[in-house]
């Protein structure tokens, strides 16, 4: 057995010995959610594969910062230098302050975390509660002479930066290719570039959010976010920073162009990124209309789904495919993972009862051996799980009295399968996952059914109520508008 982790870097495009920066302390960075509408299974599966990051380097010993960012605004359309805040379009929809559509979908966002069993980040901090750092670090890169002011309006001066970067390192792409393969936008005759962004954006008059700057009334665009908030938490330089693959050719490189120009020093050692997902080999997207949100995943309330399926299981299902690789949902794949969720839950129950013997006729060196590689080889779940399951077989048949087991590799046996099942994975027992899971998940289910209600889509509120008597869950609706519930099982 290897000792040392391995992680594949996006930057150098191979796998790299794992070396913090500083002995023991690892300091990680992760893009977290828009909160502008409801957070969607690309995100989850991103958020649920560095949770799992998060624990096992918590597992080897590490002190582990992890930041992940909440961006509460400067997010435009398109992703654009130009258009509407997305936040300001959602809150002129529902008549909303944009304030309370952040509210609305961060509790919604924390919701669907604790129903995936996801451990809260070390520090979790907003855009909005960074805009003075953002102005600074802006007010250095002008400094520094990477950046220009035209009407209020801040821009990064790719052409210029690439003169000393390398700004395509990130995609391994040229500057050439880059620039041959922009198109003219609104707005762009104000640039020095094509590839220019906008680091402060001037607003208008009707704009909703906006602070002021020695630029005069503006928002910060959503690059510079994460590069002040990453900076501010962990350094000019940290260990490992993650987001999901769409975010490296354009948010992801821009944020190590307004590093480098800031700080003079490369922000990041290891670039991780968690792959798309797909639908029966189509990819996931609201376009492609094959996306479901995880409320959905949970109920079955989908035309694509055929039953509903619980977080431990989506968990699993995620688990059993490596981070960086793509994930495709199906109803046959889902079910497959249930049986085996809960043949593996079956597997650590009766893991307690077993007896030891005076021998061994089971490996479990070696087991424990092969899920340590397994890990350090770029947290490679699906090998893991295929060695858990080696496990399962090896419980198995010491029950059935096919094979023995010392009392000495017994324990091993249990603390293997508790430090990888429950501590390094993250699954849990549905049953315990009552309290507050089970309610948290309640209360997004029931969200749900409330919104159909609002919205006179009586099909879908009473589908869900069907669904949950189905489960034995009673759901009662109080002349208050309040909901309760009761497990009559």
């Amino acid at each position: 057995m290897t000792n040392k982790l391995f992680i594949y870097n996006t930057l150098s495009r191979q796998k790299e010995e794992f070396i913090p920066l500083h002995e023991n302390f690892v300091g990680m960075y992760v893009c977290g959610p828009t909160v502008y509408s409801d957070v969607h299974l690309g995100n989850c599966r991103t958020f649920i594969s560095f949770d799992l990051i998060y624990r096992y380097l918590l597992h080897l010993g590490f002190k582990v910062r992890y930041v992940r960012n909440i961006t509460d605004a400067g997010h435009l359309e398109g992703d654009r230098d130009e258009g509407d805040d997305k936040f300001a379009k959602k809150a002129k929809l529902e008549q909303l302050e944009p304030m309370e559509i952040v509210q609305k979908y961060s509790l919604g966002f924390h919701d669907v975390m604790r129903a995936f069993n996801t451990m809260s980040p070390s520090i979790e901090p907003t855009a909005t509660g960074h805009i003075c750092e953002q102005i600074e670090m802006i007010k250095v890169i002008l400094t520094n002479g990477y950046a220009y002011e035209v009407n209020g309006t801040v821009y990064f001066d790719v052409e210029k930066y690439n003169k000393e970067y390398p700004y395509g390192q990130l995609t391994n792409r040229q500057l050439d290719d880059l620039l041959a393969n922009t198109r003219e936008l609104d707005g762009q005759d104000e640039k020095h570039g094509p590839l220019d962004f906008a680091l402060w954006i001037n607003a208008k008059a009707e704009h909703l959010m906006k602070w002021p700057s020695p630029w005069g009334w503006g928002f910060p665009g959503w690059h510079i976010e994460c590069s002040a908030m990453s900076s501010k938490y962990l350094g000019d330089t940290f260990d490992i920073h993650g987001g999901g693959m769409d975010l490296q050719a354009t948010h992801h490189t821009n944020e190590i162009a307004q590093s480098q120009a800031c700080n003079h020093k490369a922000p990041v050692k290891y670039w991780m990124h968690t792959n798309m997902l797909t639908v029966n080999g189509v990819r996931m997207s609201k376009s492609a209309g094959n996306g479901f949100l995880p409320g959905e995943l949970f109920t079955g309330n989908h035309r694509l789904l055929d039953k509903g399926y619980s977080p431990m299981c989506v968990r699993f299902f995620m688990m059993q495919t490596h981070y960086r690789s793509t994930l495709d949902f199906s109803n046959e794949a889902l079910q497959a993972s249930e049986k085996g969720y809960r043949k593996l839950m079956t597997a650590m129950e009766l893991l307690d009862k077993l007896k030891a013997s005076s021998t061994t006729t089971s490996d479990i060196i070696t087991l424990k051996n092969n899920c340590y590689e397994a890990m350090n080889d770029d947290f490679n779940t699906a090998v893991l799980v295929a060695q858990l399951f080696e496990g399962v077989r090896i419980i198995n048949s010491v029950n059935a009295g096919s094979e023995t087991i010392t009392a000495s590799d017994l324990d091993t046996l249990k603390k293997l399968f508790n430090d990888f099942v429950i501590d390094v994975m993250g699954l849990m027992p549905e049953a315990s996952a009552g309290n507050g899971i089970a309610d948290g998940l309640m209360d997004l289910v029931l969200s749900i059914r409330t919104e159909s209600k609002t919205k006179k889509d009586f099909a879908t509120s009473d589908k869900i109520r069907d669904s949950l008597k189905q489960l034995k869950i009673a759901v009662k609706d109080e002349k208050d508008g309040t909901v309760n519930w009761t497990y009559e099982g």
